[in-house]
């Protein structure tokens, strides 16, 4: 390798460390045609909770006897109980840590695919967040995620080409976004309004005359910087942060969630070319003192709900034409263990968030908590399969047609008698 291509690499992997944003290669593969039928304007959120989400805790089935019998100091109470939660639809109830949710579960602008997962039985994080990530679970596959490869199948959301079509809010490029296609990454918290050490004249100069070539690595850079000045440009700081501050009534925001998402909100409100977007939140590996309506766990849905919340109300008309997904990389086990909370498991819900969403439902099939119907014994089985739920929102409200879903998950096909419920055409 010549000098000048490994400082040229080098200098382009520091800066993703460095700064937490680039945009990655965009060179269209043959199978990225854009799609004819495609719908403008329709974007898709994903929300990643790594560290695997007690779904039985979110969305709890309260009127089965099992639930409490499996979870005798961790069972959530019955609606109108002192902690009790919060009725869906007589059989489920929503945690009361995520009330600020119930008035879009109300309008028919909240749902959840409870019993959903991968087909896969791993309990490792790490294999299972790449089984999510990549879309293709139990199989070694390339470093490209699902996300990325669904930008390639989709043409401009506007007639304006926008630099940045995709944005992860992050330190780094996740998986799910790795690929042929450019993505943009934004730093999270305060940081994400910043300038950054490219953003001097002179350090930009020198990285312009490094990237001057029209190999692919240099148009990659000088796409990036494309990205971030189109970002920047959308995102006023100071305005964004006195709006938010209006909007709270002079209430503090929790930290964290709740700012990014309104911040991403505002973005995508400004931005009708920013398609796609991803975010991730850890801390959800609850093994030991997981709480009931208060406590550890509780504490974390409190901001998400609340984050997942205003980022609905910030995006004002635009939610009409956004699902968000809410997922995680598999469940927990139906059954407490020694130390007040749960193990790893397997099936989970998935929540549905936007204008487009079937709202006001649990979808899927419920395979009950009895012993028999437990996977392995001990988790709640999965009879729906995460890619379909994503297929149907590609497919339903992207416009993605059904013959290249097999280009967005390799090596799948959706089950012949599969519900296309999910989302509302």
């Amino acid at each position: 390798m010549q000098r000048r291509d490994f400082l040229r690499r080098g200098s382009h992997a520091t800066q993703a460390m460095a700064l937490g944003w680039l945009a990655l290669p965009g060179t269209r593969a043959a199978w990225a045609a854009p799609a004819p039928q495609a719908r403008p304007g329709k974007r898709l959120v994903v929300v990643l909770l790594r560290g695997a989400i007690d779904g039985l805790h979110v969305v709890v089935p309260y009127s089965e006897p099992a639930y409490a019998q499996a979870r005798p100091t961790l069972a959530l109470g019955r609606p109108g109980s002192e902690g009790g939660v919060l009725d869906l639809d007589g059989h489920f109830g929503l945690h009361p840590a995520l009330s600020s949710l119930m008035p879009l579960w109300q309008g028919g602008k909240l749902g959840f695919v409870h019993a959903s997962g991968s087909p896969q039985p791993t309990r490792s994080h790490f294999e299972a967040q790449d089984d999510i990530e990549s879309g293709t679970p139990g199989r070694a596959s390339g470093a490209d995620g699902w996300l990325n490869r669904l930008l390639g199948l989709l043409p401009a959301a506007s007639a304006r080409e926008s630099a940045a079509r995709a944005v992860g809010v992050g330190p780094t490029l996740p998986r799910i976004l790795l690929g042929r296609q450019a993505v943009a990454t934004l730093p999270s918290g305060a940081a994400a309004g910043k300038p950054t050490v490219l953003d001097r004249p002179q350090v930009a100069e020198a990285f312009a005359q490094m990237y001057a070539g029209e190999d692919a690595l240099s148009r990659a850079f000088r796409q990036s910087q494309a990205s971030r000045r189109e970002l920047m440009a959308s995102m006023d700081a100071a305005a964004l942060d006195a709006e938010m501050q209006a909007a709270s009534n002079g209430a503090p925001l929790p930290a964290g969630f709740p700012d990014d998402a309104a911040r991403l909100a505002q973005l995508m409100r400004q931005d009708p070319g920013i398609q796609l977007a991803f975010l991730a939140l850890g801390g959800w590996d609850t093994h030991a003192g997981q709480g009931t309506a208060t406590g550890q766990l509780a504490n974390r849905l409190s901001p998400l709900g609340q984050g997942l919340a205003a980022f609905a109300q910030r995006l004002g008309p635009v939610l009409e034409d956004t699902v968000v997904v809410v997922m995680s990389e598999f469940g927990r086990t139906a059954r407490q263990n020694g130390n007040g909370g749960t193990d790893h498991g397997h099936g989970n819900a998935m929540w549905l968030l936007g204008g487009p969403v079937a709202g006001g439902r649990v979808h899927g099939r419920w395979p009950g908590l009895d012993d028999r119907a437990l996977h392995e014994g001990r988790d709640l089985a999965v009879t729906t399969d995460f890619r379909q739920v994503l297929s149907d929102i590609a497919s339903q409200h992207l416009g993605l047609p059904d013959a290249r879903l097999s280009d967005l998950f390799p090596g799948w096909r959706p089950a012949p008698d599969a519900p296309r419920v999910i989302v509302r055409t």
